[in-house]
């Protein structure tokens, strides 16, 4: 008897990307990997996504899922695609970026050969030329299948994208990303880490992460304090999960996500009120958390010191946030 091999939903939410589309689902229609499912969900794009989306749905009508919706932002798209997958595992692209061909042929192989719930690959970010522009390892210090029980390090660790990862289906058996909020991944994935016994990961860069001109010099604002409620809303799930006694771990999630997460997002926060004002916010929490500056600063990350690991300019300034010197901070911004 033959074994069937799996099948792979693929989710691409679309907004407005008609320079970049064209890339992302040409790198999903030549995967190696061929049981899959591409559902593609227009959030009611006012560009021409809506013409590239048809012509690849007619193209390649055994894998392109074409669904148009009016707009409802990133969660809400990628629920529509959860909703109706028919595959055995899910993934998430975003509709700017691009994968290698051998990306969810690796990443199933390695789900299957570990029965691990969730796969990992490293991120490459790249410009609008194709130039790699910085490498983001994830998992360095780690095998490649990783028992969550022993290593719940990982937990505070690696980097919460859901667009690098291989999910089981039933992960999202009743849970959705949020609606209406920034910051979703940091939200939901942890969430589904915590529902799982195995993870599985490979040293290869498939992902390939577009850094937009356009999208660098973006504007900062309040929706920043989406990341200290996305983890509070972690902390509601860790203590009612098998893992509620891995305090230490959880701390440091905490501090990763919650304080240094905020921090490089406030960085660029120009407005020096709202600043202010979001600077407290954090204290609060902080406080609220028990977390000292001391534990900041201790924080390992990989098994390295995280804040010693940093570029200059953010070390600068991390340390002197701590140090209480926000108005010499607002300066420099």
């Amino acid at each position: 008897m033959t074994n069937v091999l799996p099948k792979i939903s693929i989710i691409v939410p679309v907004y407005n990307v008609e320079r970049y589309l064209e890339k992302c689902l040409d790198s999903l229609v030549n995967q190696t990997y061929q049981n899959i499912e591409i559902l593609v969900v227009n959030d009611g794009s006012t560009d021409g996504s809506e013409k590239i989306i048809t012509d690849f749905s007619e193209r390649f009508p055994e894998k392109i899922k074409a669904f148009q919706k009016k707009n409802g932002g990133l969660s809400d798209a990628r629920n529509v695609g959860i909703n109706h997958a028919t595959g055995d595992y899910i993934g998430f692209v975003d509709s700017d970026d691009y994968v290698s061909e051998t990306m969810f042929e690796e990443m199933v192989m390695l789900a299957e050969k570990h029965s691990a719930e969730i796969v990992i690959c490293n991120i490459q970010k790249v410009d609008e030329k194709g130039n790699v522009t910085q490498k983001l390892t994830q998992i360095p210090n780690m095998p490649e299948k990783i028992d969550l029980e022993t290593h719940f390090s990982v937990f505070s660790d690696i980097s919460y994208f859901a667009c690098n990862k291989l999910f089981k289906k039933e992960l999202f058996r009743t849970k959705r990303f949020k609606k209406g909020v920034s910051f979703e991944d940091i939200q939901l994935v942890p969430q589904l880490l915590l529902e799982c016994k195995t993870i599985a990961q490979t040293q290869h860069f498939h992902y390939q992460y577009l850094e937009r001109v356009n999208s660098i010099s973006k504007t900062h604002n309040e929706k920043g304090l989406d990341i200290i409620q996305a983890v509070e809303d972690v902390e509601v799930a860790f203590v009612k999960s098998v893992y509620a006694h891995k305090k230490k771990e959880f701390k440091n999630f905490q501090i990763l996500e919650g304080v240094y997460t905020f921090l490089a997002y406030l960085a660029f926060v120009k407005d020096e009120k709202l600043f202010y004002e979001m600077s407290a916010k954090l204290d609060v929490f902080r406080k609220k958390k028990n977390v000292k500056i001391k534990d900041i600063l201790i924080y390992s990350r990989f098994d390295k010191n995280y804040i010693l690991s940093l570029p200059m300019r953010k070390k600068i300034f991390y340390l002197l946030f701590f140090a209480g010197q926000k108005r010499l901070i607002q300066k420099l911004i």
